[in-house]
């Protein structure tokens, strides 16, 4: 029995009404968008691996797309490569970078923390389909197979 004292809560992360596979979750939102803005997508997807993309899924800045062809930061700074204007984002949240083995995410110590598939992380190789929550933002990563 809980205390009515209790300060705590469960946070639920996951999005309402997408699908529960990462595969499910791109499908969706490609089928949300424009041929022009599908396009887009698949032209990433069809580079085998040498670039991804992210692309917000809710929030004010949904439809938002970022390409990442090297290395971007994520965060509340204006500086960073993804800038997310919301408090519950660190100002130097996360990093993308690519490497010989693909993407990899790594959270940069923030204070609410990086998710992958609703699971925290600090460091994580990214596949097609993951959604990614920083703060409240939901991202999605895009990336074709490696050739």
């Amino acid at each position: 029995m809980e205390s009515k004292n209790e300060l705590t809560s469960t946070l639920h992360l996951s999005t309402p009404g997408l699908g529960s596979s990462p595969a499910g979750l791109i499908d969706e939102h490609l089928a949300s968008l424009a041929d022009t803005d599908r396009d887009v997508i698949s032209q990433v997807i069809a580079t085998g691996g040498d670039s991804a993309m992210v692309l917000i899924s809710t929030g004010i800045q949904k439809g938002s797309r970022f390409l990442i062809t090297d290395a971007v930061t994520i965060g509340r700074s204006t500086n960073s490569s993804i800038f997310l204007d919301d408090v519950t984002v660190s100002r130097s949240h996360a990093t993308i970078e690519k490497t010989v083995q693909g993407f990899l995410l790594r959270d940069a110590g923030s204070l609410n923390g990086t998710y992958v598939n609703n699971v925290p992380t600090a460091q994580e190789m990214l596949k097609h389909g993951d959604e990614i929550q920083i703060g409240k933002f939901h991202l999605l990563f895009v990336v074709g197979n490696k050739k």
